[in-house]
């Protein structure tokens, strides 16, 4: 090319991963807590050893293909802005592609939900040395990974190149076959490390003391989303939760289905939790597709949130403890906001509804999941299990009882009319499959919270 590009590697990559970054293993698997900086240190090899290696090729996965461009293509972009070689990139949108101009290495992006394509990916020139596979928790089945694990890395490649899957992911449940597969299992083959926050030296004051607060006040969402442990299953409240990419606009039968929406409360040591879902009572089916999670906000700040989610017009349940609020609220504009109603056992009671549904989480709804992984219920000194959950880390768990008490008011009638073809519970009940306030343009772009 002419021109020699100097890098300082210490000062951009930072510091943590000097055995990840000099790993020649076949696979380097990484389990971290938010902000471990796992991901961003993962973009930052791929770009500096295409750079390096000529003839190299990379393939980067996730679960859902058209969830690579809000994520890894971005995450992949900022890493060459990170090394200000913007000029020798060429960063494709259609089809989505990235591209070394200096030696022509290419960066390819699959997803799990076209294996056909995903499994005969080839490249034009050079090897195919290196797949990446984030968010690796959302992958299901270890038959998938499999699967591409004997297609890509494909064939031999000559010294100095190397061939090499990675793996990236947050551990919510030690059920995940990624724990047995590459952790409690160590094999001279595998790179398996965990990483957490104290790593990262671009985090400012502010969120230290999040995690600082978390440590203090959760710890058992700190152990988890903090240091990067596998989230326990060992007296979780509910159990029947994966993490999956889905469009809530395009769920399947989509008459059946009851949007519901619930607002938990908080101010300075809990946060302010709102969560949205959509209930198929009939098949046990509930999907979580939003949520906002944040400390310090005033009545008018979760005005204004829902206002700008797009919520506004929906019945939205809430704490009926905050009575005040509640009223403020209802003035603002939000004004079929209605208390929660609450009795002797209410908790039990509607945790016992939730706990008869097969829950699919989207994984941008990443303090839901937190809370899913740590939902446990209490122990006599004896470590017996009290029917009694712990007071603690529910936030957005007590918003999803709160929203589901109106799923009693949601009764789909199955029956087809023989002369439209429409279920005649669309008729009755007018159910639309979304919230008018939701674009698909803003799911795939993300929601504040």
């Amino acid at each position: 090319m002419g021109e020699r590009i100097t890098i300082n590697l210490p000062e951009i990559v930072g510091g943590g991963y000097k055995q990840f970054w000099n790993c020649r293993k076949r696979y380097r698997v990484v389990k971290g807590g938010k902000a471990s900086k796992k991901s961003s240190t993962a973009a930052l090899w791929f770009i500096y050893h295409l750079m390096k290696y000529p003839g190299a090729n990379l393939l980067v996965v996730r679960n859902v293909f058209n969830t690579h461009r809000d994520s890894t293509y971005s995450q992949l972009k900022w890493a060459v802005k990170r090394f200000q070689v913007d000029k020798y990139w060429r960063c494709i949108e259609n089809p989505l592609e990235m591209q070394y101009t200096p030696n022509g290495n290419r960066i390819l992006f699959r997803g799990f939900d076209d294996v056909d394509k995903l499994a005969s990916t080839t490249v034009s020139s050079g090897y195919l040395c290196w797949v990446w596979i984030e968010e690796a928790f959302e992958i299901q089945s270890e038959a998938d990974f499999d699967k591409l694990d004997l297609s890509a890395p494909r064939g031999n490649v000559p010294e100095p190149l190397f061939k090499q899957t990675t793996l990236t992911f947050n551990p919510w449940s030690e059920k995940s076959w990624l724990k047995k597969r590459f952790f409690d299992n160590p094999s001279d083959n595998v790179l398996a490390m965990t990483t957490n926050y104290l790593c990262n030296e671009w985090l400012d004051e502010v969120d230290r003391a999040a995690y600082e607060d978390m440590r203090i006040n959760h710890p058992r969402k700190y152990a988890v989303a903090g240091l990067g442990e596998w989230g326990i299953s060992e007296g979780l409240i509910y159990d029947r939760w994966r993490v999956e990419e889905f469009d809530p606009e395009k769920l399947p039968e989509q008459w059946k289905y009851k949007h519901l929406f619930g607002l938990d409360y908080g101010y300075t040591n809990d946060p302010t939790a709102f969560i949205a879902v959509a209930v198929n009572p009939i098949d046990k089916l509930l999907y979580i597709y939003d949520e906002h999670y944040q400390k310090r906000m005033l009545n008018s700040d979760i005005a204004e949130m829902i206002k700008r989610k797009g919520y506004a017009k929906e019945r939205i349940r809430s704490d009926s403890a905050e009575p005040k609020s509640n009223e403020d609220i209802r003035r603002m504009g939000i004004s079929r906001l209605l208390p929660a109603e609450k009795g002797p056992d209410s908790v039990i009671h509607g945790i016992s509804r939730l706990q008869e549904y097969q829950m699919i989480v989207h994984p941008r709804c990443k303090n839901t999941i937190a809370e899913l992984s740590s939902y446990v219920w209490e122990q006599d000194k004896g470590d017996g299990v009290i029917n009694r959950p712990v007071d603690a880390d529910n936030h957005l768990m007590d918003a999803l009882r709160y929203a589901m008490l109106d799923i009693k008011y949601f009764h789909p009638d199955p029956g087809i009319n023989p002369k439209t073809g429409v279920p005649e519970q669309v008729k009755r009940h007018g159910v639309r499959p979304m919230s008018p306030g939701i674009r698909a343009d803003d799911f795939r772009g993300g929601w504040g919270g």
